[in-house]
């Protein structure tokens, strides 16, 4: 496993994942950074859904903004057939995958996927005396969702524990969907909206061991447009205007919605 340690941060720390390809939201959060005066940290996925995942990425290696691998990234630089997000065979997540993974797996240079793979597993950092842990799905599995009032993310924080030593919190991405429980915090995705039927997606703000959760608004319209210029048009372009997502399988039955 590999392990990047930040060491201590003492300003704002911008968290965040699931940029999905998204180069309007991309650049959208690099300037409320700039603003927070915030060190950006990524929990992965930083190709996915959307049109521009090439470029996304090199404006994480010409920034050099610290983040770890998502399934994404591991599995499009192994060369592997599909995103390994581990959706069920025949579910909307799994038929609506293969496009835009094929998409990727087309767009995405060779520099970009030599940097994938070198990518680390792990991220830590401290700030105000406080311990941060940060992996993109599971403890043991990079692909795991994570939800709200989810009952394996306390055995999940202890095996993070073995992994790292002592945190005071574990920073996770892959669900999308941001929340805090306990000593777990998922920071959501900038690249697609949390399902609740609005455009704008999430992040998190860490500052003196406080944390705060915000909605990011960006020009969704131009992420769209730039998807069906490339024929992406499975329903994900639709889900950064409605805010709604066309794969509510993936998620527990108490969570989906009725639209």
């Amino acid at each position: 496993m590999q392990i990047k340690d930040l060491g201590e941060i003492s300003g704002p720390v911008l968290l965040f994942g699931g940029v999905y390809g998204n180069l309007q939201a991309l650049l959208a959060v690099l300037k409320v950074a700039n603003e927070l005066s915030a060190v950006l940290v990524c929990t992965g996925d930083i190709v996915a859904y959307c049109a521009d995942g090439e470029a996304c990425c090199e404006v994480f290696r010409a920034q050099n903004i610290a983040t770890i691998a998502g399934n994404c990234e591991r599995n499009l630089a192994a060369g592997a057939a599909d995103c390994g997000c581990g959706f069920e065979e025949g579910t909307a997540c799994d038929r609506l995958s293969a496009a835009w993974f094929a998409h990727a797996q087309k767009t995405i240079s060779p520099a970009s996927l030599d940097w994938m793979k070198h990518l680390p597993d792990r991220i830590i950092f401290t700030q105000s005396g406080q311990r941060y842990g940060v992996l993109h799905g599971g403890a043991d599995d990079i692909a795991q969702f994570n939800w709200p009032n989810g009952a394996d993310i306390v055995p999940q924080i202890a095996r993070a524990e073995k992994q790292l030593g002592p945190l005071g919190t574990v920073v996770s991405g892959h669900s999308g969907l941001g929340f805090r429980q306990g000593r777990w915090l998922n920071t959501g995705a900038i690249g697609m909206p949390p399902n609740g039927g609005q455009p704008e997606t999430c992040y998190a703000v860490l500052h003196q061991g406080a944390v705060r959760f915000a909605r990011l608004s960006y020009n969704y319209s131009a992420a769209k447009a730039a998807m069906q210029a490339v024929g992406l048009v499975q329903g994900y372009e639709q889900t950064l205007a409605s805010g709604w997502w066309p794969s509510q399988d993936v998620l527990p039955t108490r969570l989906r919605q009725n639209r």
